[in-house]
């Protein structure tokens, strides 16, 4: 993506003046307009979570189908996120921003009114792919509305609302279930985009960035779409067609190894490739961005699997499952500018490790959960979970960032974005088709002692008839609290095993070089130090 920024044969980009910072008034109204759009984005990615079980009954699919609406979303912005570089030099920044909010208004208002779960995946994709340019392009508007003696400000400002966004997501996304409808979830983002669409434009129309006519790589971006899409569709119907022995699955899990294997050979030959994959040759990058994804991808994948057990097999309705979830952000928000001050001072090796013990500690907490476990003890470890997000994605961005050029900055920070938000996707579709299959497991290791003793088997039926219960309704009972143990022990076993996995990426960490410390007082410093800052803030964000 850097080649799209400065082709090589194209013209040079015309002389550009960088506005000067924003005041008073129109300092606040644009913080606040950047703030909301970004919150609306974030918010977006994880209000459906505890709303899935809600969806999936509506819409007459499994809870398993309903992943789809969080899925599709993420794959469809990780495939966007990589133009946004060539969409801001054709469009402007203040243009294409503005675009993205008024479409993903529309898309979610198409969402909210789906009437299947096809149309909802449809317009999911849609909303997810709009959304790419979002989150950079707010992040570099709020950051030329600021001084840059007030740079770190508008970071913290900006991360602030990232970090929020989280934490009310679960616990809105619940209450609106739970008191309204499911569509209500999507709908509250038109009075907030349409507000940080107006805002935006009567404040930034005249800070317009400069625009040129770019080659896009249309070949590369094809193979894009396809190798992310059939990939993610074989995770997403492995489970219902029987994975390999379904011919549907083989031949989507060719297509996606094929367009993968010529994706590679392509952007790494053309000339303006939509992807930049020569920054995967960089060690810090290459390893940083492989810890971080996959770790984003187990704790995405943990984090859609608890809300849907508790309101399964626990009882949970949405808004109290939004309550279990929602604490994860107390820490992180008071964390947070700790991690940025100390970042130049410990080594960000060092706190993402850190990061990943405590991922451990509260997996393994969460392993120990039983159909008995009550609301506070599953608050510990989402709480302790917080403090691990706060040493998690800033000081792995940061090592992955490192050594990089200012101008290659955009788009290494792109390519990790993508590569994360794909890891998360498929994180959910791994987790829920191992939960299905732990469950089975389980639950035939259960049923096996009553197959085994029919004579107490039968006595125990013959005890639920005498309490009023049909045979047929006694079966279903048994079946029901053999289900609630399976699917329980099933969740015990991700959360155990995604414990280990942390504690093994580790060592992924320590591959990378400790990036270089930056020197506060001097000039040419302090521009380093935000703009890595900058882009880790983004990447973390998003």
């Amino acid at each position: 993506m850097s080649d799209n920024l400065n082709p090589s044969g194209s013209q040079a980009a015309p002389a550009y003046t960088p506005p000067e910072p924003l005041k008073g008034l129109a300092l606040v109204l644009g913080t606040l307009c950047l703030s909301l759009a970004t919150f609306m984005n974030v918010l977006d990615s994880s209000i459906a979570n505890v709303s899935i079980p809600g969806i999936s009954g509506d819409l007459g699919v499994s809870p398993s189908q309903g992943t789809w609406v969080i899925t599709s979303f993420g794959v469809a912005n990780a495939i966007s996120v990589p133009l946004t570089g060539w969409l801001t030099q054709r469009f402007g920044a203040v243009r294409l921003f503005n675009l993205s909010i008024v479409l993903f208004v529309l898309a979610s208002i198409l969402c909210g009114l789906a009437p299947s779960i096809e149309w909802l995946v449809a317009f999911r994709v849609l909303q997810g792919l709009v959304a790419g340019p979002m989150i950079p392009l707010s992040q570099t508007l709020l950051m030329s509305s600021y001084p840059k003696s007030r740079a770190g400000t508008a970071l913290a400002l900006w991360g602030m609302t990232t970090l929020v966004a989280p934490v009310v997501g679960p616990l809105l996304g619940g209450w609106i279930t739970d008191n309204f409808s499911w569509p209500w979830i999507f709908y509250i983002n038109a009075p907030v985009g349409v507000v940080a669409a107006l805002l935006t434009w009567v404040i930034y129309k005249k800070r317009e960035t400069p625009i040129r006519k770019l080659p896009i790589d249309s070949i590369g971006l094809t193979l894009l779409v396809l190798w992310v899409g059939s990939l993610q569709l074989m995770l997403d119907k492995g489970k219902e067609l029987d994975w390999f022995a379904s011919s549907t699955i083989v031949i989507l899990a060719l297509v996606a190894a094929i367009s993968f294997a010529v994706f590679l050979v392509w952007e790494f030959t053309d000339d303006h490739p939509v992807v930049d994959l020569r920054l995967f040759l960089g060690k810090n990058f290459f390893f940083g961005c492989l810890s971080l994804s996959l770790a984003y991808g187990i704790f995405f994948g943990n984090n859609v699997i608890l809300p849907l057990w508790l309101q399964q097999w626990m009882g949970y309705t949405a808004t109290s499952a939004g309550i279990a979830l929602a604490p994860v952000g107390a820490l992180a928000i008071l964390l947070t500018p700790l991690v940025g001050k100390k970042l130049n001072v410990w080594d960000p090796r060092l706190m993402a490790s850190g990061a990943f013990l405590f991922f451990s500690v509260v997996l393994w907490m969460r392993a120990s959960f039983t159909t008995e476990t009550d609301l506070g003890y599953i608050l510990i470890p989402t709480i302790l979970q917080g403090a691990a997000l706060a040493f998690f994605f800033i000081p792995l961005t940061t090592v992955s960032l490192a050594g990089l050029g200012p101008e290659r900055i955009p788009a290494a920070a792109g390519l990790s974005n993508f590569v994360r938000i794909t890891a998360g996707a498929m994180g959910t579709s791994i987790a829920t088709t191992i939960w299905d299959q732990r469950a089975a497991l389980h639950h035939a290791h259960f049923t096996e002692p009553l197959i085994q003793d029919q004579g107490a088997f039968g006595a125990f039926i013959a005890g639920m008839n005498q309490a009023g219960l049909s045979t047929e309704q006694a079966w279903v009972q048994i079946n029901r609290m053999i289900d609630q143990q399976a699917f329980t022990r099933a969740a015990d076993d991700i959360f155990y095993a995604s414990g280990w996995f942390f504690i093994v990426l580790i060592a992924l960490i320590w591959i990378p070089d400790r990036p270089a410390k930056y020197k506060p007082a001097g000039p040419a410093s302090s521009t380093s130090s935000d703009t890595s800052n900058g882009s880790a803030a983004a990447s973390a964000a998003h």
